[in-house]
């Protein structure tokens, strides 16, 4: 038995889970053998039930008993959970429930059969990946697994028993597991299945005469034992590397293997083969494609999206890379990456063009790889084999147009020759001829400028070159003539031909930078997560021609955006939930929820997931290459509501921090302007109690002493209540037609006592000035400023008030000739607590920003100056509609 030294972590590869909070994931342990019959299920149970019986909650979530007494005599005794029915094509198909073990979350789960199929239509296509949602739920599991079924060991499993095996598990499954091997010797196994302990009537004889041969289970113990060697040397490295440096040395690997992936079928052999020599070397390895200049149909497309997701299953750090040179793309990345083997595959026999366009790779690589190892790979034979004769492709009526148009042009070149060739000769046309050429490898394929050269150079020959009209050419002169022409004009075409598909390479690939640029310079000016909808769903619906939308979080769980041009129902929410909640892209194209009409892809950074991102593409298929640029969509997008989030979160800090500042302020402030009052009141009751209080006179005036500061505590207290009324916004002006000159008296009479040694100079009209305004507010805003003004000046300091129509408003000002205000202080005049550092004791610093939010109740506007001669100036303006006209009583 294997353990791991350290916890597991999660499975490598572009379906983990993203590094984030969450519970700490469960532990796998699998019982291995070599092959059915074992007893791997029998010592699953065995282990389960000692656990079971120390306490544990333990419970069955899927076990295949074979009906064999003994072992369903071990599941008697342990609680099970329930199992789902699926209906498929007429049968009841019962299957591992996942949604019942989450919810009931035991300790351990017995899991059976890891590499099992589910039935379509559920969650996850492969049991494994089942396993997998529950590690990361924090439940550890007790599962079964033959070696065959190991991918990086299928191929020679497959080799040794002679059958196809369609059912694997990732080896990235496996690195954190703990492996227990289930060893019988074949003689014994062999025994069992004679006794029918394996497999029961024609099918045991079927077993013993195919499988079950003790030859091959020979080998498939061995390839077990070699499997599981593998892992306790890599627990033992693990062991070693834990250790200080005083205690020992820790060897390190200086290897570091590369695989060129492309389109074909034999890349996952290859994939398989470097997966096990990195396990043999103990080092990492890299899955390279390079993609090239041409266009992959849609097959290809989907063969390569296959081979790329099983290296990234099997652990390898998938990378993609563009040039227009296979080996340069390959040796580039190599260098770059450290890389010290390449591995390829040997040419397979598919024609002497194919072999030597193969071999001319092989021996680029071998000039120009310099100190990098190079491994050449037989792929498995099955995949080595040439492919069938694929079946006849239906008329391309693109490709047709293109050949009748080259063939088209090769005539019309023709008939110009017939007039030309009496003007200058028979070689003049052979110029004309290339010509066409070239300049139809601007506009068709390959295939009709190759056709087109051969076309031309048999109609030269025919009706230019002597003798006319037949194929023989008599003149060694023209028998060179010819070939050049040939050789030049077919070598021609395709470089030209070659140059255009670069072009159009380099073109998508600028497309695709463009759009990346364009979404990124877009989201940069989003200022609200809206903003961020708007921008990533309009360039998805641009770029890929697909219907896509946000799913956000709300009150009541995920909701598509309403701006989005995709509808979801209830079945696509829950795989955008899925993908929400365990951060990876799942739906369409994917290993989870396949049968979802999108594809998901969660908005995730490191600190969280905002959302998920649903694209319906329109095509069977997606490239490599669109599905990297979604991911990087969403990438871009999560980054830009991170941001947006944190400046919210920073603004919210701001604020909170100038709260706490205006609040110890406010504290300051009126502590002190409620102490002044109080303490005057306080005194002067305490002299009314004395025997001096009985004179009249005396007790008068301390009276008025308590007046004036219950009149001072009044209007601290009020200032509070208004700056209250207009952070809340409850300030809703009742507006109404007054006369001015009554608003004018009774702010004097408010302020007769501030105001009695300060000469007044009123300037109203003679007539009634009647204006449109609530009059207690704008009252209260005169009476702060004309309190105001008696504060800050002199005594004898003239004041003045004035009060006109100007246009469509209503002008009210107040001056004074006192000192006016300091520069320094005019920009933060009107806000809350803001003094001058000379001003005089006796005010709290709110006055005037009840000035400001009283006439802005009003939709008008304070300003206020420093005049020419000294003292302040404030300029009331209230806007006004066209008042009525005044009555006048006889």
């Amino acid at each position: 038995m294997a353990e791991p030294a350290s916890p597991p972590s999660p499975p490598q590869g572009s379906d983990s889970p993203a590094a984030g909070p969450g519970p700490k994931r469960g532990r796998l342990k699998v019982f291995l053998g070599m092959c059915p019959g074992v007893g791997k299920t029998y010592a699953m149970l065995e282990a389960a039930r000692r656990e079971h019986q120390a306490g544990r909650d333990v419970m069955l979530g899927y076990v295949e008993t074979h009906q064999r007494e003994e072992t369903i005599a071990l599941t008697r005794d342990l609680p099970r959970l329930p199992v789902q029915t699926i209906t498929h094509r007429g049968l009841q198909l019962a299957e591992f429930d996942l949604e019942a073990t989450l919810a009931r979350r035991p300790a351990l789960v017995l899991v059976d059969e890891l590499a099992h199929t589910n039935a379509p239509g559920s969650r996850h296509p492969k049991r494994w990946q089942d396993v997998v949602e529950l590690l990361d739920a924090g439940i550890d599991i007790y599962s079964t697994l033959n070696v065959q079924h190991v991918e990086s060991r299928s191929e020679t499993a497959a080799q040794i028993a002679g059958i196809e095996i369609k059912e694997t598990v990732p080896d990235s499954i496996l690195d954190a597991a703990i492996l227990e091997l289930v060893d019988l010797p074949p003689a014994e196994l062999l025994l069992r299945l004679h006794e029918g302990r394996v497999y029961l009537g024609e099918r045991a004889t079927a077993a013993a005469q195919n499988f079950f041969r003790e030859s091959n289970l020979t080998a498939l113990r061995e390839l077990a034992l070699r499997l599981v060697a593998d892992h306790v040397g890599e627990d033992t490295r693990t062991f070693r590397r834990s250790l200080s440096q005083g205690t020992l040395v820790t060897w390190k690997t200086t290897h570091r293997l590369l695989v060129a992936v492309g389109p074909s079928p034999t890349s996952e052999s290859l994939i398989r083969w470097t997966r096990r020599a990195a396990d043999g070397l103990h080092c990492d390895w890299l899955a390279v494609h390079v993609d090239g200049p041409g266009v992959l149909d849609a097959r290809a497309q989907e063969q390569l999206a296959r081979n790329l997701e099983t290296a990234r299953e099997l652990g390898a750090q998938v990378l993609t890379t563009t040039d227009t040179s296979l080996v340069e793309g390959l040796l580039r990345v190599a260098r770059r990456e450290n890389v010290t083997g390449i591995v390829v595959g040997k040419p397979a026999r598919a024609g002497w063009i194919a072999t030597w366009k193969a071999g001319a790779l092989l021996r680029q690589l071998v000039r120009e790889s310099g100190d990098i190892e190079l491994h050449v790979v037989r792929p498995h034979p099955r995949l080595a084999a040439p492919p069938p004769r694929p079946p006849r492709r239906p008329w391309d009526a693109d490709l047709g147009r293109q050949y009748l148009f080259a063939f088209g042009a090769v005539a019309a070149a023709a008939l110009l020759n017939l007039g030309l060739m009496f003007l200058a000769g028979p070689r003049v046309p052979g110029l004309v001829f290339l010509l066409t050429v070239v300049l139809l490898a601007l506009k068709v394929g390959r295939g009709p400028v190759l056709a087109a050269g051969a076309a031309s150079a048999l109609l030269w020959n025919l009706a230019f070159l002597e003798p006319r009209f037949t194929f023989r050419i008599e003149r060694a002169e023209d028998v060179v003539l010819f070939g050049t022409y040939f050789v030049v004009a077919v070598v021609l075409g395709q470089l030209v031909a070659r140059i255009r598909e670069q072009a159009q390479a380099e073109r998508r690939r600028e497309e695709r930078a463009t759009a990346l640029y364009e979404l990124t310079r877009d989201l940069a000016e989003a200022t609200s997560r809206d903003q961020v909808v708007w921008q990533l769903t309009a360039q998805v619906m641009r770029i890929f021609d697909s219907p896509a939308t946000l799913v956000l979080p709300a009150d009541r769980g995920l909701m598509p955006h309403p701006d989005g041009s995709l509808t979801l129902n209830e079945k696509e929410l829950a795989v955008a939930d899925w993908a929400f909640k365990n951060r990876q892209p799942a739906g369409r194209f994917t290993h989870t929820l396949p049968a979802a009409t999108a594809i998901y892809f969660p908005l995730q950074t490191e600190r969280r997931t905002f959302g998920v991102l649903a694209v319906a593409p329109p095509n069977p298929t997606l490239a490599v290459g669109q599905r990297e640029l979604l991911e990087l969509f969403a990438r871009q997008a999560a980054l830009v509501l991170d941001r947006l989030e944190l400046r919210q979160a920073a603004e919210q800090a701001r604020l909170l921090a100038e709260s706490e500042r205006l609040g110890r302020t406010l504290l300051n402030s009126i502590s002190h302007e409620l102490r002044t009052p109080l303490a005057v009141s306080t005194s002067a009751v305490s002299a009314l109690q004395s025997p001096q209080a009985r004179d009249p006179a005396h007790r008068e005036m301390l009276l008025g002493e308590i007046a004036q500061a219950n009149a001072r505590l009044n209007r601290i207290v009020g200032n509070l209540l208004d700056v209250t009324r207009l952070e809340s916004g409850q300030i809703r002006p009742h507006l109404d037609w007054h006369d001015v000159h009554d608003l004018v008296r009774a702010a004097l009479h408010d302020t007769h006592d501030a105001l009695q040694h300060h000469p007044l100079t009123v300037t109203l009209p003679e007539t009634p000035l009647i204006a449109q305004f609530d009059f207690s507010l704008l009252l209260q805003a005169l009476d702060n400023l004309l309190l105001n003004a008696a504060l800050h000046t002199p005594a004898s300091t003239p004041v003045e008030i004035r009060a006109e129509h100007t246009g469509d408003h209503l002008l009210l000002m107040i001056a004074d000739r006192g000192p006016g205000i300091p520069a320094a202080l005019l920009p933060r005049l009107f806000q809350k607590f803001s003094r001058g550092a000379h001003a005089p004791a006796g005010g709290s610093g709110l006055g005037l920003a009840i000035v400001k939010g009283f006439v802005e109740a009003h939709l008008g506007t304070v300003t206020a100056s420093n005049q020419a001669g000294g003292g302040a100036r404030f300029d009331l303006k209230i806007p006004q509609p066209h008042a009525p006209a005044a009555s006048h009583e006889p």
